[in-house]
């Protein structure tokens, strides 16, 4: 983990002290997306120039695999031969446990809490329980459209990807804003390419969950000066192993529990890597609508830019 500085349980919860925005919103279990007002989306659409649109989400993942320890499930319910003969139905069913690293999908803020406590400061064990959240669930949420920001770090380094444990420093995100010519800024959405899928496509899977570029938590605050409202990548955001002591997960404790900000996961940003450079430009607009799932602490999701 070269250059990635430890950081001490002591440290980490003073940048959690810092950056929290408990008590800032009503609804409160909407966190960050509170911030995107109308005049947002309007701000969103005007970035919307030749119409192209680009997916982000993952296909479906049914193979196990040394990132995929639980495979989603499809599997076919009717052949055409379960109802009356015409016309023909065809039918089928999916699942998955989406909380991994092979479903592209949306964390709400009752998917993680630090030191027992969600968002807001609401006791994780009062508010989650064995029928779902009470607090912080995904149907709180709605769809978001918004500006969306792409920080294409290998592209800004002139490399492929970024090696599995390569932090992404403050200095690092700043540094990107002026080689793409992007500014982070209030109520948009923040996605981190570190080139995962390339690396995967050429060189195969790995434990992704041992081994991963992400943010380095020093970044957070820098993020949280620019009161985003939403930050997601081609991994977790997180740097694995992580640089903080007793914290798996730091960049999710800091963007979720503290600062109300809901994560994108394993997203597919290959094709918009490719779709920004053509068009001279790392804006846009994204659409992000996750299940409406009552209690849900999160869901998988496909969320779209268009340029």
């Amino acid at each position: 983990m070269s250059g990635s500085p430890a950081v001490s349980r002591q440290e980490f919860d003073a940048i959690f002290a810092a950056v929290r925005t408990w008590g800032s919103w009503s609804p409160a279990d909407r966190g960050a997306w509170n911030r995107v007002t109308p005049e947002h989306v309007r701000r969103a659409t005007a970035l919307v120039r030749s119409g192209t649109a680009v997916p982000l989400g993952l296909p479906w993942d049914t193979r196990a695999g040394p990132d995929n320890d639980r495979p989603a499930l499809h599997h076919m319910t009717d052949l055409g031969d379960v109802e009356p003969a015409e016309p023909a139905t065809y039918k089928d069913f999916i699942a998955a446990d989406f909380h991994g690293k092979a479903v592209s999908h949306l964390d709400a803020l009752a998917h993680v809490a630090y030191r027992g406590r969600l968002y807001d400061g609401r006791t994780a064990r009062e508010a989650v329980g064995a029928s779902g959240a009470r607090f912080g669930s995904v149907a709180a949420l709605g769809p978001l459209v918004t500006k969306g920001v792409l920080l294409d770090l290998p592209a800004v380094l002139g490399v492929d990807w970024l090696e599995p444990g390569h932090p992404v420093r403050a200095r690092d995100v700043a540094a990107a804003e002026r080689a793409l010519g992007v500014t982070v800024d209030d109520g948009c959405a923040v996605l981190l390419r570190s080139g995962r899928f390339r690396r995967r496509r050429e060189l195969g899977p790995w434990d992704v969950g041992a081994a991963s570029a992400g943010l380095h938590v020093d970044a957070v605050p820098l993020l949280a000066e620019r009161v985003i409202a939403l930050l997601g990548g081609d991994g977790d955001s997180d740097l694995r192993p992580s640089p903080v002591e007793g914290v798996h997960s730091p960049v999710h404790a800091l963007a979720v529990a503290a600062m109300g900000v809901p994560l994108l996961d394993n997203l597919d940003l290959e094709a918009l890597s490719g779709a920004c450079a053509g068009a001279g430009r790392y804006e846009f607009m994204i659409v992000v609508s996750p299940l409406n799932v009552p209690g849900g602490t999160g869901s998988p999701v496909n969320p779209v830019a268009i340029l």
